[in-house]
């Protein structure tokens, strides 16, 4: 499968990636031994705590957002999304509220849109789902993803 096709046959389109608030000191995308290492990146521009301020579904539809961002991140460093031969892991962070325990459900946005693109082989991976009380700029859900090259 050839996921610069798929992503077109599904209609999804790659948005921009937004201007920060803030300026990070670090490395967006690095690439090193064959893996390329995306730096944490979420929908810059959404706001709230799911469980609180977003239900599961608007959380879900944060890191569906998310999972474009991320595979713009991989166009504008690779020129294609089919230079990844599979997704090895993903760490995502969902700002929730207190008691809020459904994370992964969450970033299950993110894993499935990416797993559309890819295909089971080559986009389910290894994934981590964790609460966090707050995240950069207020933003609801924040991914890092590691990715294997062809």
């Amino acid at each position: 499968m050839n996921a610069d096709r798929r992503l077109a046959e599904l209609g999804l389109e790659l948005p921009e990636i937004p201007a920060l608030p803030f300026v990070p000191r670090l490395v967006p995308v690095l690439e090193h031994g064959g893996l390329l290492y995306l730096s944490g990146i979420g929908p810059v521009g959404r706001s709230g705590r799911v469980g609180v301020d977003l239900t599961i579904d608007e959380g879900y539809d944060a890191a569906r957002e998310t999972a474009l961002l991320a595979l713009r991140r991989l166009v504008d460093h690779l020129g294609t999304l089919d230079a990844v031969a599979r997704w090895v892991r993903v760490l995502g962070f969902v700002r929730s509220a207190p008691g809020f325990g459904d994370q992964p459900s969450v970033l299950n946005g993110f894993t499935e849109t990416i797993v559309a693109v890819y295909g089971e082989e080559r986009g389910l991976c290894a994934r981590s789902a964790i609460g966090v009380s707050e995240l950069p700029a207020g933003i609801p859900v924040e991914v890092e993803a590691i990715v294997a090259l062809r």
